[in-house]
């Protein structure tokens, strides 16, 4: 698996316990003491770095290429996915599927942005980052939850929506703007997560939501860290420092108030248990479903309403 750059402590001295236990078993030679202490090590080592991680370290797993995508946890967490394609007016997009399913026994629909793992499918998904066409497309399927009255999850992992001259001929910050005015009207429950990047308003046109979750190692902001340290400090390199600034990490935003909720994931990453990460959104999706079942429509939209308008309200304290 690809390594990160600050994970290299930890290969290392898996590399050294390796080693020890290879030739403890092909010499015949008692090295249980050395393996003991090098297990005792490498247990503290992982313990330091994963319990510690910066906010770019946080970013940098939430980039990883084998971290589970949204296929990936609709696969595991979800039933019945039945795709639906296409926005009505210009065509489908395959950076944003979506449609009915089922989780935890609960119909839905879901939807959200997916990205590839190689060339081939990053240019079918166009690396997450999703189209007009997508943005019109998860709309038509959040009204049609509407219609059957089926409650929405929303699965958010983009670097932000296409900047392309394309999108900006078939008028994408219209097809953002009118999702986030529609999204804050609809009638049915709607949950976000957040589970990997978390990208500007590509990531804003499906995150108007009455609860907005996010994995322990997404990050959610308005800029990438180096687009940030491009324009505050004018190079990239400074982009740790950015991360560290902005708040953009998932404990950081939960202190803020701007999310209601962190999933947590297994040391290292979703991308060492794929599994876990599944079964960890699948129980608080479903445990803040149930919640939001219990309110009236009134109430839903009232209260989804102020969530969002008391964001950076300044209280004159």
């Amino acid at each position: 698996m690809e390594l990160l750059e600050f994970e290299k402590p930890i290969a290392e001295l898996e590399k050294e316990l390796d080693l020890l236990l290879k030739k403890s078993r092909s010499q015949d030679i008692d090295l249980s003491a050395e393996i003991a202490s090098a297990e005792m090590k490498l247990v503290e080592t992982r313990r330091e770095i994963y319990d510690n991680l910066t906010p770019w370290q946080r970013v940098q797993i939430a980039r990883h290429t084998k971290r589970p995508f949204m296929l990936d946890y609709v696969a595991r967490a979800f039933d019945d996915f039945t795709e639906l394609h296409g926005d009505r007016i210009i065509g489908d997009d395959h950076a944003m599927p979506g449609g009915f399913a089922t989780i935890d026994g609960q119909r839905c629909v879901v939807l959200g942005h997916q990205k590839g793992r190689d060339l081939k499918e990053n240019l079918k998904r166009n690396f997450g980052s999703a189209h007009p066409e997508g943005y019109r497309k998860s709309l038509r399927l959040m009204q049609l939850a509407e219609k059957f009255n089926l409650p929405i999850v929303s699965l958010i992992d983009t670097p932000g929506a296409y900047p392309g001259i394309g999108a900006e001929e078939r008028n994408i910050a219209e097809a953002i703007a009118r999702n986030l005015r529609e999204m804050m009207l609809l009638k049915v429950p709607v949950v976000a997560v957040v589970l990997g990047e978390g990208g500007s308003g590509g990531a804003l046109g499906i995150g108007v939501a009455d609860r907005v979750l996010m994995m322990e190692n997404a990050y959610y902001s308005v800029i990438s860290p180096e687009g940030c340290a491009a324009i505050l400090w004018k190079h990239r390199k400074h982009a740790p420092e950015a991360a560290e600034a902005m708040k953009i990490a998932a404990p950081d935003l939960l202190e803020l108030g701007l999310i209601d909720g962190v999933i947590p994931e297994v040391p290292g990453g979703a991308h060492h248990d794929s599994d876990a990460a599944a079964q960890g959104l699948k129980k608080a999706v479903a445990a803040e479903l149930a919640t939001l079942a219990k309110i009236s429509v009134n109430d839903l939209r009232k209260q989804r309403y102020e969530k969002f308008r008391k964001f950076g309200e300044w209280s004159g304290e």
